[in-house]
């Protein structure tokens, strides 16, 4: 039996972005299939499967119940030939028709099916669901006809001059990530055909990746804080607290160090050693159990604790306040930390760049760029406990006499 309805915010996005997708649900043989109307409203704008309380209701509706007959039919068709549904041929259907009613956000709908497409790890693909937040709410890159470089060029300069939630403006290097999603997708939507060309092609060298080099980390002090703090056993503050140590002493990114595995590790007769691949990128790195996640690895009979990042990150935040820690403490300071903690200890920079899994040695220079900064500052309070920074003074170099003088 094959039933059909129309669900609103399937995704539960009406939260984040004020407004929830209405798809098509198809269930059949106890499995469910979902094709985007391309139409967005307000929870109070959907009652009883009907727009209400907006000036469009009535043509909404009827692009609704277009949509929906599109659908319909599709399936009919898969029914009929015995085959099982083809939903990428009925979604293709609803998108033309999409595209010739409306001049709304098809493409900001086919932004939203492309993403879970694209197999990307939590982090990267939350990256991609704020830029789709980002778009919906700048409101002006709706249709493929907007995608050009000076729409691009404005939204950048919109990024730039919005404000976080705390009242700070977003970095350069927050903007590029959002540039570095859409050209990704812009590239995808070329080779799909939708654009004859991606924009960023004739924007190149205009923004800017963003100061990469200003990293932050927990000196030693800072780390002797964190792992001196008492917590109740088996709390989820002190499964976090284990979790932040293993990684501070492995370099690991959290995806990585929540897919360790001990039996990918071999005994080199000193310590536990392992050649793998990053989750991410892919990039090999050399890893290696250090005394105190090697710790953690027995507290836990040689596993790591689990806990998704939300909550890993949460529990962070009120772990750095128990150990007095100013530094906002999230799960990529530990790498950080692990990455400095080492050059200061006299690894080598390249090595310390094949523990990390780091596609080239530049990205690891910039923590050798911050210690030195490190460095800089300690002598520059030094001398100013000695007295200032006093400027030598500059002997003036005797003139040479002119022959005949």
């Amino acid at each position: 039996m094959i039933t059909m309805n129309i669900v609103f915010d399937r995704k539960k996005q009406s939260k984040a972005l004020g407004v929830g997708t209405l798809e098509v649900r198809i269930t059949a043989e106890r499995r469910s299939y979902y094709i985007s109307t391309g139409i967005r409203v307000r929870k109070s704008e959907w009652k009883a499967g009907q727009i209400v309380n907006r000036p469009d209701s009535s043509t909404l509706n009827e692009r609704l119940a277009i949509i929906y007959e599109i659908v319909s039919d599709g399936v009919n068709v898969s029914i009929k030939a015995g085959k099982a549904i083809n939903t990428e041929t009925i979604r293709s259907k609803v998108y033309q028709a999409s595209e010739a009613m409306s001049d709304e956000p098809v493409m900001l709908d086919w932004i939203e099916e492309q993403i879970p497409q694209l197999n990307l790890v939590d982090g990267t693909a939350k990256h991609y669901r704020t830029l789709l937040a980002r778009l919906i709410e700048y409101g002006d890159i709706k249709t493929w006809q907007d995608v050009t470089p000076e729409k691009i060029s404005q939204f950048d300069a919109w990024l730039h001059q919005r404000k976080t939630v705390n009242g700070d403006r977003i970095s350069d290097a927050g903007v590029w990530k959002y540039h570095k999603c859409l050209k990704a997708l812009l590239n995808r939507a070329d080779r799909f055909g939708k654009i004859e060309r991606n924009p960023y092609e004739r924007l190149k060298g205009q923004f800017k990746r963003g100061d990469r080099e200003s990293v932050e980390y927990l000196t030693e002090d800072e780390m002797r804080q964190f792992e001196s703090i008492i917590l109740p056993a088996g709390s989820m503050l002190d499964i976090a607290h284990d979790l932040f140590i293993f990684q501070m002493y492995t370099g690991l990114s959290f995806s990585d160090a929540q897919a360790f595995d001990i039996n990918d590790y071999k005994w080199n007769g000193k310590r536990w050693v392992n050649n793998g691949e990053r989750i991410k990128t892919g990039v090999p790195y050399v890893s290696s159990i250090l005394p105190p996640a090697l710790r953690v690895l027995e507290k836990y009979g040689m596993r790591v604790p689990r806990m998704n990042n939300a909550d890993y990150n949460h529990q962070l935040k009120a772990l750095g306040l128990l150990a007095g820690i100013k530094t906002r403490l999230h799960s990529h300071l530990a790498r950080h930390t692990f990455a400095t903690y080492m050059l200061r200890n006299g690894a080598k920079i390249e090595n310390v760049s094949r523990m990390l899994g780091h596609t080239n040695i530049t990205q690891t220079q910039r923590y050798a760029k911050v210690l030195a900064q490190s460095v800089h500052d300690d002598f520059d309070m030094i001398a100013e406990k000695l007295g200032g920074h006093a400027a030598p003074s500059k002997a003036k170099p005797k003139k040479k006499k002119a022959k005949g003088e």
